[in-house]
């Protein structure tokens, strides 16, 4: 039998959300911003808190505040994350209600989530993948209880959550790498105004049959005696047995989707009557009293927690507002690398190919940091990479360092936000830029976004591999540039070198900066097998040669006589269509000076700017197709600030305008750039 320690415990807090969802309802005005309540679903969270221990890790969805409460926050705490104000602990009042995160030593760690339904789970799951990770080869990391309990890791789900593709992607590899996580399904039979009938052929229960090795219990979510047995049994299994589990628990809706989704919108009064039956607050009142507990007691705590709400809702509302000044705090965490370091051409060392410096970068950083990790399609010692790119590695640093995983772009993106949360620094890749799109929601919803609405708390370190380009009849589905969609996610780095040197050097400078870095690698490089490309081969740096980004190179100079006569013009360029731009230059006599961007965010605005100021005209030369490119973006940046520079019209000459790149090497020479329309767009240019 539960002590009714706790079951005093847990109708106190009851108590607390009941009023604290009242006094919103009542202050709707104030209140102004969107949010859930945990009504109804009281019991199971609460009795989920209360298993939970500092050195866990939980992550609620937006209706958890309960959750929240449980593990030992207060109504203040969570109110000044309800009225977005400045001494909001979780998000300085950037994030919803509920929406918590926290890295502390005295609760659970919560890493950062977002409002999409279900997206938790990767990151999660990935949390999950760390602690497995430390426990089994760096158990000097793992944080412990003070009796030397394991970590257990609880992702929270609403019922309707698991239709999303990506929880299924999170469920595969629970099962298959037998993680220490539960799964948290918080069933109230709604998904908005859609039913559990209309959206889903089964539960969460049923569900979890077809994944093999997810152990799996049913409840009733709304009884805390009931909840409080199975969450502890759960709880005590995975933290001994270390196997994935979900808990499927049945609960009530007693308050509205949110408030601005609000019941009487689409819930019939029959519906509302029938949830109303299963209230968790009565239940447990009624349990209570059979414990002896007297009415006296009982409307003590119930007075008490109406005025402690009272007195925290006054004081949050009181509380400041957040400073406008602070908007742009936390986009990314300080790098430590803003210097080139090291030697970039030792003498005496042979040329590589651009693919082997990034393979010597990875080894040489995997040697050092045990913690550094990679995964991906086919990378594991099998195959080493579908471009060889990761040959070796698997050989030399195991399976548990570098390994393969099925073809889940999603998961193997998202899974970065927990994995870093831990203190692993993943290297992952996705085979062709194609194929970045199944992983672009956790890229954009959750991994460029946990710096900034964690207020720095979790930056998400992690390097993406992304093989890109066309070259040699790769089709539709193996030959995109992707940069334009990929810079349009605020809060990640983007780098994209075009010889060796640079992979090397940048490569190590991306593993080094706590941030989100894309490396976006051009296939056509890689070996130097097309013509022209003869330099992107260069002699390897040494091992402690970093490149930090936002730093252009001037690869091809003009003459000062060039310049000084009006003569000359300037192409900004980046990857391939740095060999292009080379090519087209020795036509020109010593007019056409050639800057390599080397990385696409940051951008080196004061080298462009100089230059194109320098020289007067100026080429922006991209191999994506041209219309709303990133290359016009920056022509009409470098249009603005060096407008009173220019002698002509800033130009842009990238692909042509199709959707995708041709199988044909014909038509794909047709769309692609290269070097003579080059310099039939220079002849124009320059005769201005």
């Amino acid at each position: 039998m539960i002590d009714t320690t706790i079951l005093l415990k847990a109708y106190r807090l009851m108590s607390q959300v009941k009023v604290m969802a009242e006094t919103y309802e009542a202050n709707r005005t104030i209140c102004k911003y969107v949010h859930s309540t945990s009504r109804g679903h009281e019991a199971i969270q609460l009795a989920t808190a209360f298993q939970l221990q500092p050195h866990d890790f939980v992550s609620p969805y937006y209706r958890d505040e309960s959750i929240i409460m449980g593990i030992g926050f207060t109504p203040y705490e969570q109110m000044l994350q309800l009225l977005a104000k400045c001494n909001d602990i979780f998000t300085g009042g950037r994030e919803y209600y509920s929406h918590p995160n926290y890295k502390g030593d005295d609760k659970p760690t919560m890493i950062h989530q977002s409002s999409a339904t279900g997206m938790q789970a990767i990151p999660t799951t990935g949390l999950a993948q760390g602690v497995q990770y430390l426990e089994n080869h760096l158990p000097g990391r793992l944080k412990k209880g003070a009796n030397g309990e394991l970590p257990i890791v609880v992702c929270s789900l609403g019922d309707a959550s698991i239709t999303e593709g990506e929880v299924s992607e999170a469920f595969q590899f629970a099962v298959l790498k037998q993680l220490p996580i539960i799964y948290l399904v918080q069933d109230n039979d709604w998904g908005i105004s859609v039913t559990a009938d209309e959206a889903r052929a089964m539960n969460a229960f049923e569900f979890a049959a077809g994944f093999k090795g997810m152990n799996r219990v049913q409840v009733d979510g709304s009884d805390f005696e009931a909840s409080y047995s199975v969450m502890k049994d759960v709880c005590e299994s995975v933290r001994r047995e270390r196997k994935p589990y979900l808990v499927h628990a049945q609960v009530p809706l007693l308050g509205h989707h949110t408030s601005g989704v609000r019941k009487e919108f689409y819930r019939s009064d029959e519906d509302w009557t029938k949830h109303e039956e299963h209230d968790p607050n009565p239940k447990l009142r009624k349990k209570l009293i059979e414990r002896n507990v007297s009415e006296e007691i009982i409307a003590e705590v119930e007075r008490v927690a109406a005025e402690l709400v009272a007195a925290d809702f006054a004081k949050a509302v009181a509380a400041p507002e957040p400073d406008p000044s602070t908007i742009e705090d936390h986009i990314f965490a300080p790098t430590p690398v803003t210097e080139e370091k090291g030697e970039r051409s030792p003498a005496g060392k042979e040329k590589i190919v651009m693919v082997d410096a990034a393979l010597f970068a990875v080894r040489e950083l995997m040697e050092k940091y045990p913690e550094a990790i990679l995964y991906g399609q086919d990378v594991g010692k099998r195959l080493g990479g579908v471009f060889r790119e990761a040959a070796t590695l698997g050989e030399m640093f195991g399976d548990h360092r570098v390994f393969n995983t099925a073809i889940q772009e999603a998961y193997v993106v998202g899974s970065t936000v927990g994995m870093s949360a831990v203190g692993l620094k993943p290297i992952i890749e996705v085979q062709f830029a194609d194929y970045i799109y199944p992983g672009f929601n956790q890229l954009v919803t959750e991994v460029s976004k946990s710096c900034y609405l964690s207020c720095g708390k979790f930056p998400v370190s992690m390097i993406l591999r992304v093989p890109i380009g066309a070259y040699g009849g790769g089709g539709p589905y193996h030959s995109g540039s992707v940069e334009t969609t990929v810079l349009s996610i605020k809060g990640i780095k983007v780098a994209y070198p075009s010889n060796a040197a640079d992979m090397k050097g940048l490569m190590k400078a991306a593993y080094y900066d706590p941030n989100p870095v894309v490396m976006l690698e051009h296939k056509g490089l890689y070996w130097s097998k097309v013509p022209g490309t003869e330099d992107a081969k260069t002699p390897e740096p040494s091992s402690d040669y970093i490149l930090p980004f936002g730093k252009a190179n001037i690869v091809v100079e003009a003459s000062a006589d060039s310049i000084d006569n009006g003569e000359s013009c300037v192409v900004i360029t980046y990857g391939m269509g740095v060999y292009w731009a080379k090519a087209a230059a020795k036509q020109f006599n010593e007019q056409v000076e050639v800057v390599d961007l080397r990385t696409l965010f940051p951008l080196d605005e004061e080298l462009i700017f100089e230059r194109v100021k320098a020289h007067g005209k100026c080429l922006v030369l991209t191999e994506e197709q041209q219309n709303n490119s990133f290359a016009e973006a920056l022509a009409g940046r470098i249009s603005k600030n060096c407008f009173q520079f220019l002698d002509a019209p800033v130009e842009v000459l990238g692909a042509l305008n199709t959707p995708a790149v041709p199988m044909n090497m014909d038509l794909e020479k047709e769309m692609l750039p290269d070097g003579e329309k080059v310099i039939a767009i220079l002849n124009q240019m320059m005769n201005f």
